[in-house]
């Protein structure tokens, strides 16, 4: 793209949403000749107050300094040529994605020392800069990076050979954590050399892009790749260099795009985490290239159609990191694998980026919810540690990171997402200020001589009181948001009088009230915040509810027991929660009069509020059974350190016995065959592949209804999966019209027998079960590869277990 008369404009008007807005630089609403836009507040602006976002990033900030730097440099030392001042971490750390969390860290350092002024925080980011470019220095093409034979890699892919870089854990996404921590190093945490670094890095990433054909490029991006493309624009902004905008442009799939911004949800079945991402890009490239509307409609599509049609009451979306069919959420409720918290963190900075160029409590609705049920619930409350799947299984649990041993992808996440709380609870429309969220915190607008303190101990009392300091008068207008689960008594007094608003004071889409008035020194505005508890559904109607208290989802504590795994120990797997499954027939359910149109007020008058200054609640008039009568309710977002329900089993009361039988009926299915699988990889989906070390060589891959499946192609795949003494079999699962006479399976090297049992049908598929020979299962790991047979077609293979 060439330099455009847009673009000195739109470096000064895009806002740098992928750093949470600290810039407090502009955005557009609908082009770049707007005559007024919401701008964010830069982090340093905002101070938190006591509340459970105060306490959240406290805790987040302890388990920051836990960390030792040199141990996350390790990587880019080692791979600088430079002997190493620490050994690196373990965990993911020294699994190939070596070098992710350090990107991270950065961010979160400059976050924090932003939103806290931890003078430690800030110590430590300029140091790891430093190191950073002592290590690009080392490197004549600026390249800097901490996958292993990282530089070998990107030149043979330079070259066209994707020999290594199909064998690698997704190299761009690592490298996209370093390029957004150089980023907010710069931009949050001002470090001049931070800039000089990304800017070297990101001329290495245009040429060897530059270098590759489209088709090539195309090839690469199948691979998940972050949010390069926002990061690239990012960089446009900061240089003033259309060039990255390009780049950004390569970063994006052009078909992906289209689909989007025709009105295409073709999302089920691929892994969430990696499109959103993406979509934050796209929004951004729309922002800064206005004559091509097509980014902006698939950003804004894409929202829609995951907040409305996919996303669940926490706010959260997938399962085992995938997206389900909009019209069957069961696999969420049988899975541990639930929502991922990297999804969260990335959805907010797509809603962020949509609000401040659209304004509209919508978006900030959805901001809230998730917010509270998703971000602040998956911090350990005080002990710290981050949640990676968020389970909605009844009777199920989390697991917690520990900050010596665990680097999954949500550690580094989590240690951002609690440093951040400050950046969207105030924004600005020129000289109008908007209260988005009612957080106990100050603003201090120095450019305006303003401060604005909040008080609040929302969500444990339905009030906020905002009161104006000013060094003098001035007129403006204060919009406050008026949420969408708020009851018919909201109501604003200014100065002890109440705020007569009409209609046309809340703006049809944008549902804020706005006050303009001449503001004086001590004005004083309370805000009524009227909640009631409501039943939600899922979204594909189907028999499950979820209670909520206005914004905030309330769960149930069980008890503690078999939480197996409750927090991380460096095992590969140690994110997921690996104790057993309660039978769903067994957990408690709900009674309500209707199961497909809820009764809210019925719902409310039966749920009595039992103490509001921790927000408890008693249900026992909707719960089936005397068993589980006992049980409270409280914040989804207050739960640790047990089993839980947040989505119950609903029926009506003559209905129950039915409920159960096919909760029953559900257990046959699945409980049995949890029991006796060792380990099992879905065929075809990416992290289940990424976690078991899939290496392959012209496998073909492809879904199925709502199944994903991984065929030979003309040559073989493998998994590295565990394996112990008890295992007998190994149970592949295919599609009916599949033919397996000539399929070659290897367990470590040794080919495996024939099987004894004929093939079982299930529906449109059918599993067989091959023996495997007792000497076969004394290591703890193995390789299982399929190789394709002479003169045989393909087979679609859509499972793969090893069973006691």
């Amino acid at each position: 793209m060439f330099f455009n008369k847009n673009f000195v404009k739109l470096a000064l008007l895009v806002v740098l949403i992928n750093c949470y807005g600290m810039l407090g630089a502009q955005t557009l609403i609908e082009n770049v000749n707007a005559s007024s836009s919401m701008e964010s507040f830069k982090l340093d602006e905002v101070r938190l107050l006591n509340g459970p976002f105060y306490d959240a990033q406290q805790t987040d900030l302890a388990y920051i300094l836990k960390l030792d730097p040199d141990r996350l440099l390790a990587p880019f030392l080692r791979e600088s040529g430079i002997p190493v001042k620490a050994e690196s971490y373990g965990n993911w750390e020294s699994m190939g994605l070596d070098g992710h969390t350090a990107g991270h860290y950065l961010t979160a350092l400059a976050q924090m020392y932003a939103a806290t002024g931890n003078k430690v925080c800030l110590e430590r980011l300029n140091y790891m800069v430093h190191e950073l470019a002592i290590c690009q220095k080392k490197n004549p093409l600026g390249y800097v990076g901490g996958i292993p034979g990282g530089s070998k890699m990107w030149n043979d892919l330079r070259n066209g050979n994707f020999e290594l870089f199909d064998k690698k854990w997704v190299p761009w996404y690592n490298l996209h954590k370093l390029f957004s921590g150089l980023r907010d190093a710069y931009v949050i945490g001002h470090n001049k050399e931070a800039k000089v670094v990304l800017v070297r890095l990101a001329d290495w990433a245009y040429d060897l892009l530059n270098a590759m054909s489209k088709e090539q490029i195309s090839r690469m991006l199948r691979t998940e790749y972050g949010g390069m493309n926002a990061v690239c624009v990012d960089i446009s902004v900061l240089t003033g260099n259309s060039k990255y905008l390009e780049l950004a442009k390569r970063f994006s799939q052009e078909s992906f795009v289209s689909e989007l911004s025709n009105s295409k949800d073709s999302l089920t079945g691929l892994h969430a985490n990696t499109q959103i991402p993406k979509i934050i890009g796209f929004e951004k490239i729309a922002l800064a290239d206005t004559e091509n509307r097509d980014y902006g409609l698939a950003a804004q599509f894409f929202w829609n159609t995951v907040v409305n049609h996919r996303t669940l009451a926490t706010g959260g979306n997938s399962v085992h990191e995938h997206f389900n069919p909009i019209d069957d959420f069961s696999s969420l409720m049988e899975s541990v694998e639930g929502p991922e918290t990297c999804n969260s963190y990335n959805m907010l900075k797509l809603t962020e980026l949509l609000f401040l160029s659209r304004p509209s409590s919508n978006y900030m609705d959805y901001y809230e919810r998730t917010l509270y049920n998703q971000i602040l619930a998956t911090q350990r409350e005080s002990k710290g540690g981050f949640v990676y799947f968020s389970s909605l299984r009844p009777e199920s649990y989390r697991v917690y990171s520990n900050p010596q041993k665990d680097f999954w992808c949500c550690v580094g996440t989590g240690m951002e997402n609690h440093g951040k709380y400050g950046e969207m609870i105030y924004s600005h429309k020129a000289s109008d200020i908007y209260v988005n969220l009612f957080i106990a915190s100050t603003l201090d607008w120095k450019q305006k001589n303003i401060t604005i303190t909040q008080t609040t101990q929302f969500p444990f009392g339905e009030k906020s009181q905002i009161k104006l300091t000013l060094k003098h008068p001035q007129t403006f207008t204060l919009y406050i948001r008026k949420p969408s689960w708020v009851g018919q008594k909201f109501q604003i007094m200014i100065n002890g009088k109440l705020f007569e608003y009409a209609n046309e004071d809340v703006k049809e889409d944008a549902g804020y009230v706005a006050i303009n008035r001449k503001w004086k020194e001590g004005d004083l505005i309370s805000i009524c915040l009227p909640m009631k508890t409501n039943l939600v559904g899922l979204p594909d109607n189907s028999n499950w509810g979820c209670l909520m208290r206005g914004p905030v989802v309330l769960a149930a504590v069980t008890d503690t027991t078999d939480l197996v795994g409750l927090e991380g120990d460096g095992g590969r797997f140690d994110h997921i929660a690996s104790g057993p499954l309660y039978p769903l027939s067994k957990s408690p359910m709900l009674v309500t009069d209707s199961i497909t149109s809820i009764d809210t007020a019925h719902v409310n008058d039966k749920v009595r509020l039992l103490n509001p200054r921790i927000l408890t609640f008693d249900a026992t008039s909707l719960i089936s059974d005397e068993k589980n009568r006992r049980l409270k309710l409280i914040p989804f977002f207050k739960v640790r350190d047990a089993r839980y329900m947040v989505y119950w089993p609903i029926a009506r009361k003559e209905h129950l016995a039915q409920r159960r039988k096919q909760l029953n009926n559900e257990d046959a299915k699945l409980l049995p065959l949890r029991a006796r699988t060792v380990d099992y990889v879905v065929a075809g989906e990416q992290q289940p592949e990424t976690d078991h070390l899939m290496e392959s060589e012209h496998s073909l891959t492809g879904i199925i209804g709502d199944r994903h499946w991984r065929s030979t192609g003309n040559g073989f795949f493998s998994y590295q999966m565990k394996m112990d003494s008890t295992v007998r079999y190994l149970r592949v699962t295919y599609l009916n019209k599949d033919d397996t006479g000539g399929l070659q399976i290897k367990v470590n090297g040794h080919l495996i027998s024939p099987p004894i049992n004929k093939k079982v049908s299930q529906d449109a598929f059918f599993w067989i079960d091959y023996p495997i020979k007792p000497d076969l299962a004394k290591d703890s790991a193995v390789e299982v590869k399929f190789i394709n047979g002479p003169g045989r077609n393909n087979c679609h293979i859509f499972d793969v277990r090893f069973l006691r």
